[in-house]
């Protein structure tokens, strides 16, 4: 497995490769969160792959984290320059606004939000699999009760 977080961390042009490899790997795991075959060996392979998804989310945490630091780190850096050149005539909050507008600080508040969009697909991606595991746990229960294959009507048809 590739340490995206030491890669990311000693060079931020490495992003674009981490966000790809995540997608990609998002998509294997969709398959994972799917429900088919054997009750027994779905139900065996969850802990494994709940380990596996939750580790990887964790990277991907780890990195945003990163990347706010950078932020912060860039827009410390301007909200000085801001100040030092325009002692009298800015505010705080005047150095803040026009901060916001920097190419520097807008390019990196743009990674941070396309990185937390792969952050909150592993946070669905793991809500499916914890539905797998609901699913499974029910689907157990029926068969103990005898309900091989039952079906469900409603008494309100049209």
């Amino acid at each position: 497995m590739i340490n995206w977080y030491g890669l990311v961390s000693k060079d931020l042009g490495k992003l674009p490769e981490c966000i790809d490899y995540y997608l990609k790997q998002l998509e294997e795991a969709r398959v994972e969160a799917g429900l088919k075959g054997n009750i027994e060996r779905n139900a065996s392979q969850i802990p494994g792959v709940v380990e596996h998804r939750f580790n990887q989310l964790q990277e991907i945490e780890a990195i945003l984290e990163h990347l706010n630091i950078e932020l912060r780190k860039t827009r410390a850096r301007h909200y000085k320059k801001f100040l030092e050149a325009y002692q009298r005539a800015l505010t705080s909050r005047d150095a803040e606004k026009y901060i916001d507008g920097e190419d520097e600080v807008v390019v990196m508040s743009q990674l941070i939000n396309e990185f937390a969009l792969v952050r909150n697909k592993y946070l669905g991606l793991l809500k499916a699999i914890d539905a797998k595991q609901f699913q499974i746990n029910n689907i157990v229960k029926l068969r103990v009760a005898g309900l091989d294959d039952a079906e469900l009507y409603s008494r309100n048809t049209r």
